[in-house]
């Protein structure tokens, strides 16, 4: 039997049950179209959390004060005032680090913040002029915090687009406006440009003003909750970290690192956690999918076990005429890959249109994976093979004497 004729008397085979046909792929497309939208789901938060962490400079060098390890240092419990802006002038001046460019120091907290009849709590970071520059910040309007707003502790603010937009619901300008923040009037200078991002510390949502304001006049405090460096290359942030480690250690008179009373992060260290952890969770999303799949082979298996069944008289009265097993086994063989390929298509259009309304509703990166979509034609071909072979051996198996008595 040709190939052709094969393939047009298996379809039209199937054509004759068509709910029972209908209920074998829709198995299989359910399975194909979960597993391509939850690996599409699973990248475009990937993408989206390494965007967001690039995005916030790519030699960044973050020194916490607590007992993270990082690099060469590995902190003490507790510690979470150690860092001071002497700390950080040091490492700015020091002319044993050779791989940092620019150093920010910074403290960060959340206040109520009061504008006219709306009120927000938000994050307040005190900064300096540098932190624009380390943390990849863009002025939208207005300027930001300069030398002299630090040094004379001005009460200036710059705000995220995000907390304008909780504020001044009213669209007017808030550039010469004024906010309260603790009871204090602040006039704001600026606005920045939007990263994006979500979450307690994005920045579209932060105000920043003077650190020597926000130490000593919000929040009467003399520590620093971090500092942030920028190394003059990816290629040196290793190096950085040691250099700084060490120099911090010395200067804090610990000379065992791993009772450090600080911690430094790189941007490198953050991605990594980061894909890794949403990799790990795109596998199991991924594997409670495939699950569908292996319920579906066994429903095309079960389909094709009673059609077997059905067929018994003609199986006998085919092999009676001369029909070869080779020939039943692979007609029905053909059926089930039918079936199954069938289902994958399917199955990849549902799955990708998915993935397009989950971008859509939850305003995140529409990716489809060419992996993916292979993934679901050779799941599907080998779901075909591996379920259709033994309804197909048994036919083939069939004694053509008893299956014409069968009723």
């Amino acid at each position: 039997m040709k190939i052709t004729e094969l393939f047009w008397e298996s379809l039209g085979t199937l054509t004759l049950n068509k709910t029972r046909t209908g209920l074998a792929i829709l198995g299989i497309v359910i399975g194909i179209g979960s597993v391509i939208a939850l690996i599409s789901l699973g990248q475009a938060t990937q993408l989206s959390i390494q965007s967001q962490i690039e995005s916030l400079g790519a030699n960044l060098l973050t020194i916490n004060p607590g007992s993270q390890r990082s690099g060469a240092v590995r902190g003490a419990p507790g510690g979470s005032t150690t860092l001071t802006n002497a700390d950080a002038t040091a490492i700015a001046t020091s002319t044993q680090i050779t791989t940092i460019n620019s150093v920010s120091a910074e403290y960060s907290g959340r206040a109520q913040v009061i504008a006219g009849g709306n009120n927000a709590n938000s994050q307040i970071t005190g900064v300096q002029p540098t932190y624009l520059s380390i943390h990849k910040l863009a002025m939208d309007s207005g300027v930001f915090i300069s030398e002299t707003d630090e040094a004379n502790m001005n009460k200036v603010a710059v705000l995220g687009p995000g907390i304008v937009a909780d504020l001044f619901t009213d669209g007017s300008s808030p550039i010469g406006q004024t906010i309260r923040i603790k009871g204090q009037i602040f006039t704001i200078i600026g606005i920045t440009v939007s990263k994006g991002g979500n979450g307690f510390n994005n920045q579209d949502s932060a105000i920043y003003v003077p650190l020597s304001t926000a130490q000593k006049q919000i929040f009467g405090v003399s520590y620093l909750t971090s500092i942030a460096m920028e190394a003059k290359s990816s290629e040196v942030m290793t190096a950085a970290q040691d250099e700084v480690g060490y120099f911090l250690l010395a200067r804090h008179k610990i000379t065992d690192p791993t009772k450090a009373d600080f911690s430094i992060f790189s941007q490198q260290d953050i991605l990594t956690t980061a894909t890794s952890t949403t990799g790990t969770f795109t596998t199991l999303l991924s594997g409670v999918a495939a699950i569908s799949l292996l319920v579906g082979g066994i429903g095309i298996m079960n389909i094709m076990l009673v059609t077997v069944t059905e067929r018994t008289r003609e199986i006998g009265l085919r092999k009676a005429l001369g029909a070869k097993k080779k020939t039943i086994t692979t007609q029905f063989l053909t059926e089930s890959i039918i079936l199954t390929f069938t289902g994958g298509i399917v199955g990849v259009m549902v799955g990708v249109l998915a993935s397009f309304i989950i971008s859509k509703v939850s305003s995140s990166l529409f990716v489809i994976s060419p992996y993916s979509i292979l993934l679901a034609f050779v799941v599907s071909a080998g779901i075909g093979i591996l379920f259709g072979w033994y309804p197909a051996k048994r036919a083939s198996n069939l004694q053509p004497i008893e299956a014409l008595r069968y009723e």
